[in-house]
């Protein structure tokens, strides 16, 4: 199932514009990724799947890309994200 962004562009703020929009950018991306590998597991021709596999890959690098961006300009979501990191490093002991 594909994701449904709920937003509506008319509605953010000026200032936030850029970090919805990469953000829109990084699900769009994840549901690809989501969609070719479950095509890929879904298939029985070997060609196909690595294809698709290959595709997933090239999206995953497009996240990669979209997030680089948002850490650019969104200094509140690197600090979450230095949290998150910390809270798994605690429940996991690595």
């Amino acid at each position: 199932m594909l994701s449904k962004i709920p937003v509506d562009f008319g509605k953010i703020k000026k200032e936030d514009l850029d970090k919805e929009i990469l953000r829109v950018g990084i699900i769009a991306e994840l549901d690809a990724i989501n969609l070719y590998e479950q095509l890929a597991a879904l298939t029985t021709n070997e060609d196909i799947r690595k294809v698709f596999l290959d595709i997933a890959k090239e999206e995953k690098t497009h996240v990669g890309e979209f997030q680089s961006m948002l850490l650019r300009i969104d200094q509140e979501q690197v600090e979450e994200m230095a949290h998150g990191k910390e809270e798994v490093e605690e429940l996991t002991g690595k």
